[in-house]
């Protein structure tokens, strides 16, 4: 559990991820409700009707002057729009595209993380990247690390370009897997498969790829080299799909994903 001190204002908190990471962080009991402040432009409770005692607010300045800690969960277009003055606050950001400079500018505080996180943070099952501004102290990390640790894996990064890769990388969820899992079910069907039973098998197939991945010590390429030196039927696709420029085709969507978030937030 986070510091007792700690009172934590999201601005975008009934947005998809905004809510998926409070509930991470309620599941989790990271922080309480009473000190979980949430703004938003219609003030509904939405999905925090359950939780009483959580603050809800159409005031994004009423929200800045009751928190120690602000979580920035606004679509990058609305960002302007967020007039609060943080200069005494530690500021959070899972804001594609958003720098550092821009939120300092734009709020006055210095202390500011910027991560990068997804809505699978509401199953803690997100990968949370993030990086830090030099005015941020031992006590905000903290502070931030249990939040996002909270809605799954959490690493801090170098510097803010590794955070737009990872907003291309692991941002998007189910993103890029999606798509390959569509590529799949789409070959079973056209083999035959009744579509209903070629995406069934298809979900359960990434769903235990996934818990493999995550739990087995050994790396991705090493479960490679393993199938193709049990020389099966699983190698002679690897080993079809290594020939392919199917490699490339991966890192030519991951770099137009990479340069859009260096683009995407207003100037």
């Amino acid at each position: 559990m986070t510091s007792k001190r700690t009172t934590l204002g999201i601005i975008g908190g009934t947005g998809q991820l905004g809510a998926a990471i409070a509930h991470a962080l309620l599941k989790t009991k990271a922080i309480s409700p009473d000190r979980l402040w949430i703004a938003n432009r219609s003030g509904d409770r939405g999905p925090f009707a359950e939780h009483p005692q959580v603050n809800v607010t159409t005031d994004a300045t009423q929200l800045a002057q009751a928190c120690d800690t602000i979580l920035l969960s606004v679509p990058p277009a609305l960002f302007p729009q967020v007039a609060i003055k943080a200069e005494d606050k530690l500021v959070l950001s899972v804001m594609a595209g958003v720098t550092t400079a821009q939120m300092a500018k734009q709020t006055g505080a210095s202390r500011i993380i910027r991560a990068m996180s997804s809505p699978a943070a509401e199953l803690s099952l997100a990968y949370t990247p993030w990086c830090a501004s030099p005015a941020v102290t031992s006590n905000d990390r903290a502070v931030a690390r249990p939040l996002f640790e909270a809605c799954g894996k959490a690493d801090e990064v170098s510097n803010e370009d590794l955070i737009d890769y990872f907003t291309a990388l692991t941002g998007p969820v189910p993103g890029f897997v999606a798509f390959f899992a569509d590529a799949m079910i789409a070959d079973a069907i056209a083999r035959g498969v009744p579509k209903e039973i070629a995406d069934r098998a298809v979900r359960q197939l990434f769903h235990s790829a996934g818990v493999v991945l995550a739990s087995d010590p050994k790396s991705p390429a090493a479960h490679v080299e393993a199938m193709i030196a049990y020389a099966g039927t699983t190698a002679a696709g690897m080993l079809a799909l290594r020939q392919s420029n199917l490699a490339s085709a991966i890192g030519e969507g991951l770099d137009a994903a990479y340069r859009r978030a260096k683009t995407i937030a207003p100037a």
